[in-house]
Order: C-alpha cells, then sequence, then structure tokens
C-alpha cells in the first residue's frame, strides 16, 4: 500500500523524507516533486529499481531514465570527458531546468536502459527533491506518468496514474509549471541543444555562444 505524504507540513515533510529515503535504500519507488514536473525516482545504483521504474511507466530500455543529483560536486564521480563549457552550463543554470548529456565514468555500476555510455544528469531547483538526494545519492528519475500520457504537475494525477507500484508519494502541492528542462548534449567538442525546454538556445547561448540546435 503506497505512503503518502504533504511536504508543506513540517512533520509530515520530516516523516515523508525518512521513509522515502527508507523506500529507496530498500530498492523501492517514490515519487516527489521537482521544479518541473513530479517525478517517480528509484537508486541508481539498483538495475532492479530501475527496471522497476520502467515497468511502472510502461517505458522499454531504449529510453533510459535520466539521473538526478543534489550537488554539482557530485559529478565529479558520475561524468567523464567533462568540457569546461559544460561546467559554465552548470554554474549558470544549475539548480534549474537543464539536463546534460554527458559520457559517465566507464567504472560505474549501474543500469539506466540502453545508454550508449552516457548518462542525462540534472541538478532540480526544488527543496524536498534536493534534500532527498542529499540523503540517498543520485537517483534514476522519469517523469511520474505512464508512458504517452500527460507529465504530472500535481501528486494526484501521479498517483491516479503509478497506484500501488510506488512505495511512497511526496506531495509538495501543484509544481510551477508542465514545461520540461532542456536538454543539451555536451559529450562533443561543441554543446548541441537536443531539446528546448525551460531554456531557449538564446538563453543558453548567453553562457556558451558556439551552442548549436540539433535538427
Amino acid at each position: 500500500m503506497a505512503r503518502r505524504y504533504d511536504t508543506n507540513d513540517a512533520t509530515d515533510r520530516t516523516t515523508g523524507l525518512r521513509e522515502a529515503a527508507s523506500a529507496v535504500r530498500r530498492g523501492e519507488l517514490v515519487v516527489l516533486p521537482t521544479d518541473t514536473v513530479y517525478g517517480i525516482g528509484a537508486d541508481a545504483f539498483t538495475s532492479e529499481a530501475v527496471a522497476d521504474l520502467l515497468d511502472a511507466k510502461g517505458r522499454g530500455r531504449n529510453m533510459p531514465t535520466p539521473v538526478l543529483i543534489g550537488s554539482p560536486n557530485t559529478l565529479h564521480g558520475l561524468v567523464t570527458d567533462f568540457s569546461e563549457m559544460a561546467w559554465e552550463l552548470v554554474d549558470a543554470f544549475w539548480p534549474g531546468a537543464l539536463t546534460l548529456v554527458a559520457r559517465h565514468q566507464p567504472s560505474l555500476q549501474w543500469d539506466l536502459g540502453d545508454t550508449r555510455g552516457t548518462v542525462a544528469v540534472r541538478m532540480p531547483l526544488h527543496p524536498v527533491a534536493i534534500e532527498l538526494l542529499t540523503e540517498v545519492g543520485p537517483m534514476a528519475v522519469s517523469s511520474a506518468n505512464l508512458t504517452g500520457h500527460p507529465a504530472p504537475e500535481d501528486c494526484d494525477a501521479a498517483q491516479n496514474m503509478l497506484g500501488d507500484s510506488v512505495s511512497v508519494y511526496l506531495d509538495g502541492g501543484p509544481t510551477p509549471g508542465n514545461v520540461p528542462s532542456s536538454i543539451v548534449d555536451v559529450t562533443g567538442k561543441v554543446p548541441v541543444l537536443l531539446r528546448a525546454g525551460a531554456l531557449s538556445a538564446e538563453e543558453l547561448r548567453k553562457v556558451v555562444p558556439d551552442l548549436e540546435v540539433a535538427n
């Protein structure tokens, strides 16, 4: 039976974050608010939990799960060949609605799907998300919806779709909007905008003027 906690209530928030962290460590799924939409998350290093996440969404391995982190410093243990321009994007837009696709450390023992050696990573601008991520470390997180359905902007919508496949729901109220993060590929010499979301190409080019836009 799924448990739900109101993170706008101080007591519920403390209990909810503790229960969510315990669930993640047990390899279970949690739903959490972010600065874009609600996400469904699992321990990034527990392959079975990530597989359960994909199953809960009805999503295939061909659409690997992004990773959320609670601090830019966490990147040092996750990615390799991270360029100066990539760090400039981190400094300018994290925490926030920017996802970076980078090459992950080949030594990492994780299975996020068919990533081909890369990881899509982001630090969200949401206090509940950051607190949970700081407690448990990197989490595989995808939008908390069934594949093909709208991404949820409140906890009710997420719970109506995912039900008891999730152990703990953290209800932070409505999210600021349903605009997804922008995705920039930083695996090459020049950053490439793969998806324009909350950040436009013009905004990103103020930091990295050489940014290209994928066709």
